[in-house]
């Protein structure tokens, strides 16, 4: 199986443990582009509906688009009450796009999962000239309970194969923006970078349920999958107190279509 595909393994447990994104990127992201409720959205990748949620509530038109049968099911469930929500089953690179031209596309920590070869080359397709492209990735950052990660380390160390010793987090301000090749492409232009910074607390159980959602953690073998949860389980409850805080960065991409 495709690390793309295992988030559709454990649907509940990414509505529930997945943290949502700041109010501030719908803000900025609605400023920036000045549109109103009404206008035209695609969404790829939705997941389960964090990011669609937060979208719907500007009352936009908005159509997502998600390969993961499961995961578009739990989104059904939790946008039902939005008429102006579209949910479609598809790989958005297979996806027929529509006659009428979007005004936004979103993408949400999932625009590195899609094919590189033709990701840029289909979004412009789907946009109108003067509509925008909206990427932003979520990056695990220093701050919270700083010395639990380099504690935690040594689980991984230990219990995920190919781990590098010494890993540690890299301040926000220090967090480049992935790069996709935006600015290089002859259908966009003017790429805005904006950064939001935030932190969750998480219990024990919530912030196993947390890394129970990353695709590398469900990849594992069994008897690593339960050693390096019943290390990190330990370290938590035995140094930490039974909490931990966890920082976290998502960085903004904003182009337009020429």
């Amino acid at each position: 199986m495709h690390l793309r595909e295992t988030f559709n393994n454990v649907p509940e447990l990414y509505d529930r443990a997945r943290p949502e994104y700041p109010d501030a990127l719908y803000e900025t992201l609605r400023a920036l582009t000045g549109l109103s409720a009404g206008a035209r959205v695609l969404e790829i990748a939705p997941a389960t509906g964090k990011a669609t949620a937060a979208l719907a509530r500007q009352g936009y038109k908005l159509t997502a688009v998600e390969m993961g049968e499961a995961l578009a099911a739990v989104a059904q469930r939790n946008l039902a009450a939005y008429s102006n929500v579209s949910i479609e089953v598809s790989r958005f690179e297979d996806w027929p796009l529509p006659d009428e031209a979007f005004d936004l596309i979103c993408c949400a920590t999932a625009f590195a999962w899609l094919d590189p070869a033709v990701r840029l080359e289909r979004c412009a397709e789907a946009l109108r000239p003067g509509g925008y492209l909206a990427i932003w990735d979520t990056h695990h950052v220093a701050g919270g309970t700083t010395q639990f990660f380099p504690d935690s380390q040594e689980c991984y160390e230990r219990w995920m194969p190919g781990t590098e010793p010494g890993i540690r987090l890299t301040p926000s301000e220090l967090i480049e923006p992935a790069d996709y090749g935006i600015l290089e492409h002859p259908a966009f232009e003017a790429l805005e970078i904006r950064r939001f910074d935030w932190e969750v607390t998480y219990t024990t159980q919530t912030y196993l349920d947390v890394l129970a959602t990353y695709s590398n953690h469900i990849a594992l073998e069994s008897e690593n999958y339960e050693g390096l949860f019943g290390c990190i389980r330990s370290l938590i409850d035995g140094r930490y107190g039974g909490t931990v805080t966890k920082g976290y960065t998502a960085l903004l991409q904003l182009a337009r279509r020429r």
